[in-house]
């Protein structure tokens, strides 16, 4: 029996965060149900296509299911009722107070199901000045200050590699607070309401940076610190054919190894005297030299050193290939890799045949006859 398993989610989210985090309650075993609009939501048209719908979709909603209901209407949201005195968890991602002029708040559902845990995910959370902005993952970690810790030039701007706000600061503390609420709901009988800043829950990120600033006054700059850039022990070097290594010796015993393998001068090899010339060192020799022979170089030897990888070769390394043996299957009964998520193997059900997303409203009939 899987953790969650006879537990209820009702999932009025869409796009990343919601779904995210709906999705790893679903692997641990949970029911979820996704309440989408008539047209459906808006992801389900992104592309590319994979089927029906688009694969951005069907990775984020496998094993759900879903109903198609207008909640701007009276009756279809009547309709729903049941649902909602059953539910254990709701998770919503409007807009502050959407759910509430819905008549869908979590002070008019708690009346009827006082056991419901009930998650409010929302860039900024439910007060505050900013709490009705719009915004999207590049605002959250650019309010922050995560972005200017390592954002690259005026000249050259880098935009982060991941949707950090969307799945750290929205998807996975939601789930977080929904397993707390449980273990809670378990002591004492009753649901409760969880808000989910996605801004937020980015602080601690910049944990590093909070206590240098406040307890020093050294606020840290853009690639100006220890493990944004600003350290030759911790930086990325370009090689001889176009490709990055990955160096993070910090420990004192990874750099002298590090700079063993890499010939350094021991003039420079006491970077704390003179940081930028040990690393403009370090970058023109790394620079004459191809990734591959890096590779061979740095193998088997203790320096925290790695070619960085493309995405294509991360999924073929023999090291991450077991993560990807659940299967996501679509209408037509083609089959990819799901995503795996960071549910462990003894939470989720063995390995099974290929689950797929829902078509809109599948569930309807199901769950709405009575």
């Amino acid at each position: 029996m899987q953790p969650l398993e006879g537990l209820l989610v009702l999932d009025f989210t869409t796009l990343l965060p919601g779904p995210m985090a709906t999705l790893l309650l679903a692997e641990a075993g949970a029911e979820v149900v996704k309440i989408e609009r008539p047209a459906g939501e808006e992801m389900r048209s992104y592309r590319p296509k994979w089927g029906r719908d688009s694969v951005n979709f069907a990775l984020l909603n496998r094993g759900k299911k879903s109903l198609a209901l207008d909640l701007k209407h009276t009756e279809d949201r009547r309709r729903l009722e049941p649902l909602l005195e059953r539910a254990d968890v709701l998770v919503e991602q409007f807009r502050p107070g959407v759910m509430a002029r819905l008549g869908l708040g979590y002070a008019e559902l708690a009346k009827t199901n006082p056991r419901m845990i009930y998650c409010s995910i929302s860039g900024y959370g439910q007060d505050g000045p900013k709490r009705d902005v719009a915004g999207h993952d590049l605002n959250y970690v650019g309010d922050t200050g995560l972005l200017a810790l390592s954002m690259g030039s005026t000249r050259n701007p880098v935009v982060p590699p991941a949707l950090i706000a969307d799945i750290a600061g929205g998807a996975y503390p939601t789930v977080m607070n929904v397993l707390l609420a449980l273990q809670q709901r378990a002591r004492t009988g009753r649901g409760c309401y969880c808000d989910i800043a996605m801004a937020g829950n980015l602080f601690p990120f910049t944990y590093w940076g909070l206590g240098n600033g406040f307890a020093a006054g050294m606020w840290p700059g853009n690639g100006t610190d220890l493990v944004t850039g600003g350290s030759p022990r911790y930086r990325l070097y370009a090689t001889a054919d176009e490709k990055i290594v990955a160096a993070a010796p910090l420990e004192q015993k990874f750099w002298d190894e590090f700079c063993d393998i890499i010939g350094l001068d021991p003039s420079l090899r006491d970077d704390a005297r003179d940081p930028k010339a040990t690393a403009q060192a370090a970058a023109a020799t790394i620079r004459e030299t191809s990734s591959e022979e890096w590779r061979k170089r740095f193998a088997g030897r203790d320096c925290c050193c790695s070619i960085v990888a493309t995405l294509e070769e991360a999924v073929a390394d023999l090291q991450f290939r077991s993560r990807f043996q659940h299967l996501l299957a679509n209408e037509a009964g083609a089959h990819i890799p799901a995503l795996p998520v960071p549910i462990a193997d003894a939470f989720r059900a063995p390995v099974d045949e290929p689950r797929a997303a829902s078509a809109l409203g599948t569930h309807n009939e199901q769950l709405l006859s009575g």
